[in-house]
Order: C-alpha cells, then sequence, then structure tokens
C-alpha cells in the first residue's frame, strides 16, 4: 500500500525569490538577447520610436529586481531555515558529501537504480546551485553595473563601485562579451534546472516542483 510522508522544507520568502528571479532572468535574457543584437531599422521617423528604449527600461528595471531579490535571498541564508543556507554554502571538507553527490550524478546519468531522497537540495544540486546561480548571479550583477556605471558618468556612485570592473577584464567591449556569455551560463543552467526537476517529480517519487509552490516536499513509497 502507497503511503506518503511531508516535510516543510522551503519557507515563503524562498518560494516568492524563487519565482521572482525566475522572472527577473527571463526579462533579463530577453531583452539582454536584444540589446547586444538589436532590431531591425524601423520604417517611419526615428523620434516616433522608442522601441529599444523600452527594452533597455526593461532590462535594467529587471536588473535591480534581480539584484535586491539576491541580496534579500542572501539575507534570509543567515535568519532562515537550514534550507535556506544550501545556496550559499558547500560543505566542500565533507568526503560524505562528494560521494553522495558523485551517486547523484551516476543516478541523473541512469547508472543508478533507486534514487535517494533529500528534504532539501541533493548533494550534487547544492554544488549546481551555487556554481551556476550563486557565482553566476554574482558575476552579472558586477558586469552588469559596471556597464550601467558607463551610462551614468565618471565619479557617480556607480562608477566608483563597479567602476573597478572594466579595466579588470581590459576593455568595455570585453565586459559586454563577458556579461553575454554570462547570460548564456544562467540559461544553460535554467534549461538543466527544469529538466531535473521534472525528471525527478516523476523518477524519483518525490516532490519538487509543487514543493516550490506549497513548501512541503512529500516523499512517496510505492513499494509494498
Amino acid at each position: 500500500m502507497a503511503t506518503q510522508q511531508a516535510v516543510y522544507v522551503y519557507e515563503t520568502p524562498v518560494r516568492l525569490w524563487h519565482w521572482l528571479n525566475a522572472f527577473s532572468i527571463l526579462v533579463l535574457a530577453v531583452t539582454g538577447y536584444f540589446i547586444g543584437s538589436p532590431l531591425p531599422t524601423m520604417p517611419g521617423e526615428a523620434s516616433e520610436h522608442f522601441l529599444m528604449g523600452y527594452i533597455r527600461f526593461a532590462h535594467f528595471a529587471a536588473a535591480y529586481v534581480f539584484v535586491i531579490g539576491f541580496l534579500a535571498r542572501f539575507y534570509w541564508s543567515f535568519v532562515g531555515n537550514h534550507h535556506a543556507r544550501q545556496l550559499f554554502r558547500l560543505p566542500i571538507f565533507n568526503a560524505k558529501f562528494w560521494r553522495e553527490a558523485l551517486f547523484e550524478l551516476r543516478w541523473y546519468f541512469f547508472l543508478e537504480k533507486e534514487p535517494r531522497k533529500y528534504a532539501g537540495h541533493n548533494p550534487l544540486a547544492q554544488v549546481a546551485m551555487f556554481l551556476f546561480l550563486t557565482l553566476g548571479s554574482v558575476f552579472m550583477i558586477l558586469t552588469g553595473f559596471a556597464l550601467y556605471s558607463e551610462g551614468q558618468g565618471e565619479g557617480s556612485w556607480f562608477d566608483s563601485f563597479f567602476g573597478w570592473v572594466i579595466p579588470l577584464f581590459g576593455q568595455s567591449q570585453d565586459v559586454h562579451t563577458w556579461h553575454h556569455l554570462g547570460m548564456w551560463y544562467i540559461l544553460i543552467f535554467v534549461m538543466i534546472h527544469v529538466y531535473v526537476a521534472i525528471r525527478e517529480d516523476i523518477m524519483s517519487r518525490q516532490s519538487l516542483i509543487s514543493t516550490m509552490i506549497s513548501g512541503w516536499r512529500m516523499f512517496k513509497d510505492n513499494r509494498p
């Protein structure tokens, strides 16, 4: 007879951040693509069109939402439950953690028959989240605001906090290139993240997608 257990994992601020972050990444990726590869010339007088201006505004607005959300999420890693800390802290000196991460990698490649169950992120997911999302977000914030500081001008507080990034990479165009590559770095993670979440929901007898809506992780055991 099938049994089911439930564990409360993700608190409300974490869930709100997750979906807000996903929306801001979507807006940033779409608008960022068009900023890097502008639309063809539109007919009529230039004064009648402000399409690229709207695209840039949406990009900058989403960037502020992204940054504020990231800082709030970092704060919550200190005051939330222990699951909220996983995004920012890796037990790099824990041998068992890395053995379990290797097991999860084998599971994702269909080399293991039975999944292991974790209330929060499994070890491999924790590593991926830290490398792609946490470090990737920091990289995109630094390079993005460095480019934004150019428009604000020398001496602005943006220039004071982020202007050092441009000479670090060489020149402005180099920062543009790395910022663009960073977008694909995060988008590749998003695609893998969505695939893995759906796969785990189906194959591992535990909820993932609904957990980020309700906060509760459901463990199902269909074995006799």
